[in-house]
């Protein structure tokens, strides 16, 4: 199987990427060309969520794409965040703990809950660390 991204913008300051098939060695430099120009365009303090619901395989070259993309969503005060990844990719990161278990949603649900309170907080003037 290959590997597919889609991209979707809900928001100006919400970016999404659906991932599907396998981010490995053999696919890891097209995600990332394709994702480098999105990020670049990112307003300070977005939140970049990857979809992984359809992603079947990630390897380590997958996984260090993911932390170049935390790395620029941190470098702009935003964040990246990984939404309903299947057991085994979510083993993957448990294992190597490549990504905070509070930043792995399992449902859209449960992530507009988090966006809620983090945008709560803000507009109340608490820090959302």
């Amino acid at each position: 199987m290959t590997f597919e991204l889609h991209t979707e913008k809900p928001a100006a300051n919400r970016l999404v990427m659906h991932l599907k098939g396998r981010l490995d060695a053999v696919t890891y430099l097209d995600f990332d060309n394709a994702v480098q120009p999105l990020l670049a365009m990112l307003a300070r303090g977005s939140t970049v969520v990857l979809d992984l619901a359809g992603l079947d395989y990630i390897s380590s070259a997958g996984l260090r794409s993911v932390a170049r993309i935390r790395k620029a969503t941190r470098a702009i005060d935003g964040h990246a965040l990984l939404l309903d990844p299947q057991p085994q990719v979510r083993k993957v990161f448990d294992i190597v703990k490549a990504v905070p278990v509070s930043e792995v949603f399992t449902s859209t649900g449960e992530l507009d809950a988090y966006l809620d309170r983090i945008q709560r907080r803000v507009i109340e003037g608490e820090d959302e660390d």
